[in-house]
């Protein structure tokens, strides 16, 4: 599992997805989450605004990403 770290509260689930490198831009996160191809704690988030709280985690592509505060 990969990690991710963040310095304030939450991170949104797009940034998040760019920060790990998962995807290239703003526009190639919207797509995969609209597409329902990412999970947030094991269940489908279609919402690129969900907030992402230390110890929550995602995963897109077969890659599994915990948030670290």
């Amino acid at each position: 599992m990969n990690y991710i770290t963040i310095k304030d509260e939450f991170i949104k689930l797009g940034q998040a997805l760019k920060l790990a490198g998962l995807v290239g831009s703003g526009i190639d996160a919207k797509m995969v989450i609209q597409n329902g191809e990412v999970t947030v704690n094991g269940q489908v988030d279609e919402r690129r605004g969900r907030k992402l709280y230390p110890g929550d985690v995602f995963e897109y592509d077969g890659n599994q990403v915990e948030v670290r505060g």
